[in-house]
């Protein structure tokens, strides 16, 4: 006889050894063991699954309507004329006057240079994106320190320095672009300047240059 008969025939002789009272109690616990495997095999697996959908979805829809507005952005930049490096300089040029009078633009090759002289940082943020959406023109280098608090409030009335074209490497000594729209101090160039107690914190202006590229040609 094959081992499994002997097997099964063992248990079925064990079985009707018991007790009627043995047999109803192992009768409930081959029922719960089976409801117990039937809910973490096929129940609780599915169940997690529709848990974790409602979330997925939400976050699917927030991926499909950001690629929605960037579709439509990059259709409508593909509808727009494309920009001569000319007519940008000269939007950049007719703009700058918003700097105040401490701000000057110059042109070398495909870059327009900005030089600062105690401008505000909402006026040069405000300035910024006003170039980017007009003139088509990118900040690529920035060489800032914050304005001497004893020259801040003259320093619009100043005229400006000479900018850099990249590359350059004392740029890179200048440490990284500042955040134009937060009155947060820009850390001193290796040149060294006056530093600036907290009482100044209120009226924080930039110096520099602030070179921009030019739409291709």
């Amino acid at each position: 006889m094959p081992a499994w008969k002997e097997s099964a025939a063992a248990a079925r002789l064990r079985w009707q050894a018991l007790s009627p009272r043995e047999r109803y109690l192992s009768g409930l616990a081959a029922v719960a063991v089976g409801l117990l495997l039937v809910w973490a095999i096929a129940l609780a697996p599915a169940l997690r699954t529709l848990a974790g959908a409602e979330t997925r979805r939400n976050t699917l829809d927030a991926q499909q309507q950001r690629l929605l507005v960037l579709q439509a952005e990059a259709r409508r930049l593909q509808a727009e004329p494309r920009a001569n490096p000319d007519d940008a300089l000269r939007a950049l040029q007719a703009s700058v006057a918003q700097l105040g009078a401490g701000a000057q633009l110059s042109a070398s090759g495909d870059r327009a240079i900005l030089t600062l002289r105690g401008t505000p940082p909402d006026r040069l943020a405000a300035w910024l994106a006003q170039a980017r959406a007009n003139a088509r023109a990118l900040p690529v280098e920035a060489r800032l320190t914050r304005s001497p608090p004893r020259t801040a409030a003259a320093a619009g009335a100043t005229g400006g320095s000479a900018g850099a074209r990249l590359p350059n490497p004392v740029a890179a000594q200048a440490g990284p672009t500042p955040d134009f729209s937060q009155n947060i101090p820009f850390p001193a160039s290796p040149s060294g300047a006056v530093p600036v107690t907290a009482a100044a914190d209120t009226d924080v202006r930039w110096d520099g240059t602030l070179v921009l590229a030019l739409p291709p040609r």
